[in-house]
């Protein structure tokens, strides 16, 4: 089974996977806001990178995803779910209570992705994308405006 085979490496120095980051965030120069104060950490299957995803401790209690990507060939196999699983768990084990994540107003699928995997919805950052990106930045069709908050409470699961 492709979950199975999956292994997952903490990246300590670049290069990073630019290519990979650049599929949940819109510019390299939003990537590079948490990228250095992240830790980030690339999956592989034999000899190929596949996903990768960026942890950011806000404070003792409160992890934050601030980028989870799964490389397009791969999409669809249930390797972010079992991203989510892992980084839930490893949360659990450096002692953090809850694991939050942003996204966009119109990232739809992304939404019920979090949903699905047991985050809700908490909070939301109003003209997120306006306020933070030069250019407007359009997804499915509508312009994303807002950055919708999920949390998932480690100790209540």
């Amino acid at each position: 089974m492709l979950l199975d085979s999956l292994q997952i490496k903490e990246i300590q120095t670049p290069p990073y996977p630019m290519h990979l980051l650049l599929l949940a965030d819109e510019t390299v120069e939003a990537i590079e806001q948490y990228l250095y104060d992240s830790r980030i950490y690339s999956v592989w299957k034999d000899k190929e990178e596949l996903a990768v995803f960026c942890l950011y401790p806000h404070n003792s209690n409160c992890l934050e995803i601030k980028n989870i990507a799964v490389s397009t060939a791969y999409q669809n196999q249930h390797i972010g779910s079992f991203l989510i699983e892992k980084i839930k768990t490893m949360a659990l084990q450096q002692g953090f209570e809850t694991v939050i994540v942003g996204t966009s107003d119109t990232g739809d699928a992304q939404i019920r992705f979090y949903e699905r995997n047991g985050f809700i919805r908490y909070d939301r950052r109003k003209n997120f994308f306006i306020d933070h990106y030069a250019e407007p930045i359009f997804e499915n069709g509508r312009r994303m405006v807002d950055m919708v908050l999920l949390r998932f409470d480690i100790k209540k699961s």
